[in-house]
């Protein structure tokens, strides 16, 4: 009797593990059909982020100049290694109608300031600290930059690090 009650205990827990699977598989199909990729050509998505010194920017502000975003998390090697190329280039194309905004991820003021200061970061950050403008663009994995023209299109996405010959290549790109 005992061993039929162990192997009954044992198949429960079986079931419960494979319904449980079969329940997260659903959950996440399901939500994923929620999220829009972009492509190149579509309107890049408005958004109001605050940057580190209090001031908000809309990416709306910005219609008529290129923007590269600039999607980074502190923990990530290849955003510290491309951060200071970006901010190189940032120097030479800021008086040229082209933006550079970084876009941090759900990181807190101090640790994001801190860690700018260090790398002498000189563009704007802002803080996505709800992720909502990660998830409008959807981010993944970091780090990713974001093209868009004087017309607010998108004009090219990156996914990983990129070189300054690459970026100064992107940024004379969306130059109007």
């Amino acid at each position: 009797m005992e061993k039929k009650q162990k192997r009954l205990y044992l198949r429960l827990i079986i079931l419960a593990v494979l319904v449980a699977a079969i329940v997260y598989t659903v959950y996440t199909t399901a939500n994923k059909d929620n999220v829009q990729l972009l492509k190149v050509g579509d309107d890049a998505p408005n958004f109001s982020l605050v940057d580190l010194n209090g001031n908000t920017h809309k990416l709306s502000d910005y219609k008529g100049q290129g923007v590269l975003l600039n999607f980074w998390g502190t923990w990530c090697k290849a955003c510290k290694k491309e951060m200071p190329a970006i901010n190189d280039q940032y120097k030479q194309f800021k008086d040229q109608g082209v933006q550079i905004l970084g876009i941090n991820i759900a990181e807190s003021d101090l640790e994001v300031s801190s860690y700018t200061n260090k790398l002498g970061v000189e563009f704007p950050i802002l803080l996505d600290k709800t992720k909502s403008v990660m998830r409008a663009y959807n981010v993944d994995p970091l780090p990713t930059t974001v093209l868009i023209d004087k017309d607010g299109k998108i004009a090219k996405i990156i996914i990983g690090e990129m070189t300054e010959t690459d970026i100064k290549k992107y940024l004379t790109s969306i130059k109007p």
